[in-house]
């Protein structure tokens, strides 16, 4: 039996090879990611398991290591190891916008965001700081929050960025309810910190709200 599962890894190693990794399914994919925590026995029922508590292979990777630990047969081991996929995804996307003109990416950029405060149960606040030529220069949790409210403070956004010598500055913050359209709350902290930025000569450029499946800009909505 154990040379049968031998086999079986094997041969779906050398699909995904074979096929730059388009003739692998979604719970395969996970199957492998798998291999190294439990270099022996089974994974794919595992696998399956996880793609149907979570829902996608995407909510695999940005569950909680808490709510990971709660599915049988997720070891430590097996844990980490998903918990270093989504560390990894999160990395090559920043990368992708660090040092590139922003506007210019900006479907890069929501991606990035939805990614990385998407999943996110409490809300939280990230300031994306830009140079004089809107590349990024910094990505910065400003604030933690409660399940549906953050605190804003204008005059510590425009500290941070002097600080980090930036000339322009995007907010984002997520709406763990899912909904992100912009409360009348968050449309006049945004006015705020858009005048105590002016008064530095640093731009305000968009505040994109994150939901669970989509984000929205102010920008795009016409609220700025």
């Amino acid at each position: 039996m154990e040379d049968l599962r031998f086999g079986h890894r094997e041969r779906l190693r050398s699909r995904f090879l074979e096929t730059d990794g388009k003739g692998v399914q979604d719970y395969e994919l996970l199957e492998m990611i798998l291999f190294s925590a439990k270099p022996r026995g089974d994974v794919k029922p595992l696998a399956k398991i996880l793609l149907k508590k979570f829902g996608s292979l995407k909510q695999v990777l940005l569950a909680p290591p808490h709510e990971l630990q709660n599915v049988s047969e997720m070891g430590p081991a097996a844990v980490t190891t998903i918990k270093l996929a989504q560390e990894l995804t999160q990395r090559i996307l920043l990368q992708e916008i660090m040092n590139q003109p922003v506007l210019n990416n900006w479907e890069k950029v929501i991606q990035y965001c939805q990614h990385q405060m998407g999943h996110l149960n409490r809300e939280q606040l990230r300031i994306l700081f830009l140079d004089r030529k809107n590349q990024l220069i910094a990505d910065e949790i400003q604030q933690e929050g409660t399940l549906d409210q953050t605190p804003i403070f204008p005059r510590e956004v425009v500290r941070r960025a002097l600080e980090h010598g930036a000339g322009a500055l995007i907010l984002v913050h997520n709406h763990p309810s899912g909904d992100p359209t912009p409360s009348e709350a968050d449309i006049q902290i945004t006015q705020k910190v858009i005048l105590a930025a002016r008064t530095m000569d640093i731009r305000v450029h968009d505040h994109i709200i994150v939901g669970r499946h989509e984000s929205k800009s102010f920008k795009q909505l016409g609220l700025i």
